[in-house]
């Protein structure tokens, strides 16, 4: 009968305990419940962090923990290979290669025999999955450690504290601990500070020891796998994603908000970009380079349509969570941790674009995309509305054209055209009379003319060119032979252009024809 009674007990206690965590975990903000059912079989280890502060008389701390568990998904490490136009895996080591030129005559090469390079997600390591609470637990201990006594820090609000100071990553990288060795290399640093409670201060400081330890490497453009701290560390050079993350990791550990802001694309060159920029109590943002220069003195080197900043919280207006999940869209778009921040800097302007093309069944989206590195990017989504679509805050000054997604490319919706500097838009669409035009280059240049009032050409002497149009798609003109003069063709007029030199990169920019002169977008 003991046994008997034994056992009855030890049910009776098992259900009541069920149902004891059941009517606790109803009480936690519902974002931590939904996380909390996608962790698996790590969900004890984020219920160790909850019941850790549940009852800590710093009642921040709990809601620093809901907000680190509640917007967990989504944020990983994320590992990348290269593969080739048929999806092969390309094996391919940035660093085996001496300097950034031989590392691209390489690339070119493959992309001869092997078609057009990309990279491809091979690993996905959620943090929901992986985290451990004693990780979590130290993390959010040292952060609230700096917030209460850097003085620089005692004014950040707790909203800007948790999107700003409190996140153990700054982008996909391997996770690491990284604030021990920040917080005690610059433990002594007010007593170096003019002002020591300014923020702007402690980040000059700071980031001008980063540099002494990081730089930039153009080869890392071909290492898409964000570096852990140790792998930076021992590397010292790495792309601009891995300066944003050093930077992050030496501010974030001395109390400082700082974040990430990105462009998917240049708006008229190739490539993309990130940097970081300091957040200030009113949640003013100061923009800087980690590694590379310092807040209030730098400048992006190029002309921007869209400035996106990574938050750790889920933004409930983003593409990625607004969208049904049947729907695919670019890759940088399906991003639910993002905010748009361009009007913060350059002069915008909302555009409604009419689409007089069809629209596809179960399309609710339309795209406006910039030309970058041969191809056209989507940089925005917009929502169609009986027939039109609107896009918000783009930057002026710029060539967009609008685009579906369909199939998992993107598909002219309409013509291109120029969103003027006083926010107008001007049309792209050829007309039946042609213009002559003389073309002394393939990029942007400073015009030298020559003695006898000619201006320089800058097209290489016995090259073959290739001029294009853009007519629901680039149609071929003709093509020439450069000499030492530039070189005359005969285009229609009110058109999108696009010189290309036969076996190049196809890297070219894209002009426009004003008063007979390239303007070049």
């Amino acid at each position: 009968m003991r046994v008997i009674r034994f056992l009855i007990y030890l049910l009776c206690f098992s259900c009541l305990m069920v149902g004891v965590t059941q009517a606790k975990s109803t009480e936690w903000p519902k974002e931590v419940v939904t996380a909390l059912e996608k962790s698996g079989e790590n969900r004890g280890e984020l219920e160790k962090v909850l019941y850790h502060y549940e009852h800590d008389p710093d009642t921040l701390k709990f809601r620093a923990a809901c907000f680190l568990i509640g917007n967990m998904d989504g944020h990983s490490f994320v590992a990348y290979d290269f593969v080739d136009s048929a999806g092969g895996v390309v094996p391919f080591d940035p660093l085996s290669y001496p300097t950034y030129d031989s590392l691209v005559k390489s690339v070119e090469q493959i992309e001869r025999e092997r078609g057009e390079l990309d990279y491809r997600r091979n690993t996905a390591i959620e943090d929901l999955q992986e985290v451990t609470a004693e990780y979590l637990i130290d993390n959010i201990d040292k952060a609230f450690a700096v917030w209460y006594s850097r003085p620089w820090a005692k004014k950040l609000p707790f909203d800007i504290f948790c999107n700003d100071v409190l996140p153990y990553r700054g982008s996909n990288e391997p996770l690491e601990e990284w604030r021990d060795e920040f917080m005690q290399k610059h433990e002594n640093l007010p007593s170096e500070m003019s002002d020591p409670s300014d923020p702007i201060e402690a980040a000059e400081i700071i980031n001008e020891e980063v540099k002494n330890w990081f730089t930039f490497d153009p080869r890392f453009y071909y290492h898409p796998t964000d570096q852990s701290l140790s792998e930076m560390k021992t590397n010292g050079i790495g792309r601009c994603e891995d300066m944003t993350n050093a930077a992050i990791y030496a501010l974030r550990a001395n109390g400082i908000a700082v974040t990430s802001d990105y462009t998917p694309y240049w708006a008229d060159a190739g490539n993309n970009h990130a940097w970081n920029a300091v957040v200030m109590p009113d949640g003013t943002a100061i923009p800087f380079m980690g590694a590379e220069a310092n807040p209030g003195k730098y400048r992006l080197p190029n002309r921007v349509a869209k400035v996106y900043r990574k938050t750790f919280a889920k933004q409930l207006n983003s593409l990625a969570l607004i969208k049904p999940d049947s729907i695919k869209v670019p890759r940088w778009l399906d991003r639910k941790s993002v905010v748009d921040v361009t009007s913060s800097y350059t002069e915008v302007s909302d555009v409604t674009i009419n689409l007089p093309n069809p629209i596809p069944d179960s399309v609710p989206f339309a795209y406006l995309a910039v030309f970058n590195s041969g191809a056209w990017k989507a940089i925005h989504y917009g929502i169609i509305k009986s027939q039109q679509v609107t896009f918000t805050d783009m930057g002026r000054d710029l060539v967009y054209l609008p685009v579906f997604y369909l199939n998992e490319e993107l598909v002219p919706a309409s013509d291109p055209f120029i969103l003027t500097k006083r926010g107008e838009v001007f049309l792209l669409r050829p007309t039946s009379d042609t213009v002559s035009v003389l073309l002394n280059s393939t990029t942007k240049r400073k015009l030298v003319q020559s003695t006898d009032g000619v201006e320089q050409s800058f097209l290489k002497e016995g090259k073959e060119y290739t001029l294009y149009f853009w007519q629901e798609g680039w149609q071929k003109g003709d093509s020439k032979i450069a000499g030492d003069r530039p070189l005359q063709f005969e285009v229609p007029s009110n058109a999108l252009y696009w010189l290309v030199a036969t076996d190049s990169n196809r890297k070219e920019r894209i002009f426009v024809i004003e008063n007979g002169k390239q303007v070049w977008y």
